[in-house]
């Protein structure tokens, strides 16, 4: 099995274990700290201080603090905060404190520091509408993940979706975009009121039905299709058991089966073993990075079946099941390396197939050829170079060739791309590419340069 992802890097010269049956109160998509750094944020909580009179103090209840930001004083604070530069936050702060409540400044604040934040994932015109929390901007699907995952249901004739564990509603809003109308629940006040306010922001509240509820309790036999997002961070980072997820794959998996047609977004790196028999598997992956994986359950979905999909091209690679051990030979003069989706869902051996070529190792996802091959699923590369591992004769090699930029890749190597930059001495003004990896079980590296498309 190949499942070594590898990573890359650019240099120049200097110049330049839960319990899986017990699930009696589900997590919302991560815990919200948004808008109060300190104290407890429950004002249910009966050590949260408050005011004699029962009023939420802004300053301890992060849903009071996110009540004043859609005011027509917040609004006009996070409009003019749009473009703030956060190194000048302190100044900025004792400026708008002048005019404005403290309290309703430092929450202005931190929601515009989480918008520039939820640009990369949802762009600017987005982003700079809607509202945040920190756990919402890190675990929320990115647009065009959740736009390519809407699109499959849709095409499959889904028109109502229950969203469990909508968080702050980024997959509502792609599958409402998508024109279906969507139940999105989370069982915490503040995360559901925020996904209701994004659905009001972008003109889709017509569409998207927000409740704050714990999701073993919705009945979603109403609904065509049921997506759940389980929560994969807990007090101390990322979860990888997936059945220490909240709520857990075994529970998902439940609910998904129920429906006539289901889809559990997961973490990329789950083991293959841990994908359910009823299960598509796909992993997909936006601009080269993998982002997710996700379970397909039903009608118009491949049960065991694995896919890759690489957007933003839409290019998809699938196989009905897991293929035959691909061979593995010398290198010749072209090397394949896949894109990490592809990686991921164990579909290395169709582009060995499909390229007529082999691997360079039986445990490194490298595919040589002696012919080019073009494919949308790989990054090609003439090599024109094999040495042992040999730091001084690479040194040396480089100065012949004068080359100045030099991208480091490595799989099946201990060395740090940074390490070898401390030993390399660039100069020149030619590119060239060195792989640190393995062959036949061998240290080895590999120097080349990326095949370029034939313009006709």
């Amino acid at each position: 099995m190949i499942s070594d992802i590898g990573s890359s890097r650019t240099i120049t010269r200097p110049d330049t274990a839960a319990d899986p049956e017990a699930v009696p109160r589900l997590a919302h998509n991560g815990p919200v700290n948004a808008f109060a750094p300190t104290g407890p944020t429950d004002p249910r909580d009966p050590s949260s201080p408050s005011d004699p009179s029962g009023a939420a103090d802004p300053l301890t209840d992060p849903l009071a603090a996110f009540t004043a930001l859609r005011t027509p004083e917040g609004a006009a604070l996070l409009t003019e905060l749009r473009s703030y530069d956060p190194a000048q936050e302190l100044a900025t702060a004792t400026r708008l404190r002048r005019s404005h409540p403290a309290a309703l400044v430092s929450a202005a604040l931190g929601q515009a520091r989480l918008r520039q934040r939820a640009v990369a994932k949802f762009g600017a015109e987005d982003a700079y509408r809607m509202f945040f929390t920190p756990n919402g901007v890190e675990q929320a699907t990115r647009t065009s993940v959740a736009t390519y995952r809407a699109g499959r249901f849709a095409a499959a004739g889904v028109r109502s979706v229950a969203d469990l564990c909508c968080g702050i509603g980024g997959d509502a809003i792609a599958l409402a975009r998508a024109g279906i109308s969507v139940l999105a629940v989370d069982r915490d006040p503040l995360t559901a009121e925020v996904a209701r306010a994004n659905a009001a922001a972008l003109g889709l509240d017509a569409l998207i039905e927000v409740r704050c509820a714990d999701v073993t309790e919705i009945d979603t036999a109403a609904y065509d299709a049921v997506f759940v997002d389980p929560a994969r961070r807990g007090g101390r980072g990322r979860i990888f058991d997936p059945e220490a997820y909240s709520p857990p794959l075994s529970w998902a998996t439940g609910a998904a089966l129920k429906a006539p047609r289901a889809a559990l977004k997961i973490a990329p790196g789950i083991p293959h073993e841990a994908v359910p028999a009823q299960a598509e598997a796909e992993w997909i992956s936006d601009g080269g990075d993998v982002k997710e994986a996700v379970l397909w359950f039903g009608e118009g979905f491949a049960a065991g079946s694995y896919r890759a999909t690489l957007l933003p091209a839409g290019a998809t690679l699938s196989a009905p099941a897991a293929l035959p051990t691909p061979p593995v030979g010398p290198v010749g003069r072209y090397l394949y390396e896949p894109d990490g989706a592809v990686i991921r869902a164990h579909l290395v051996a169709d582009i060995v197939e499909r390229s007529g070529g082999r691997l360079i190792d039986e445990t490194i996802a490298y595919v040589t050829s002696d012919e080019p091959y073009d494919s949308p699923y790989t990054s090609a590369y003439e090599i024109t170079d094999r040495l042992p591992f040999n730091m001084k004769k690479l040194k040396a090699l480089l100065r012949e060739r004068k080359v100045g930029v030099l991208t480091v890749k490595k799989r099946g190597s201990a060395v740090e791309p940074e390490e070898l930059r401390r030993k390399m001495k660039l100069q020149g003004p030619n590119a060239a590419t060195v792989f640190l990896t393995r062959v036949a079980g061998a240290p080895t590296m590999l120097i080349g340069h990326p095949v370029r498309p034939e313009i006709p």
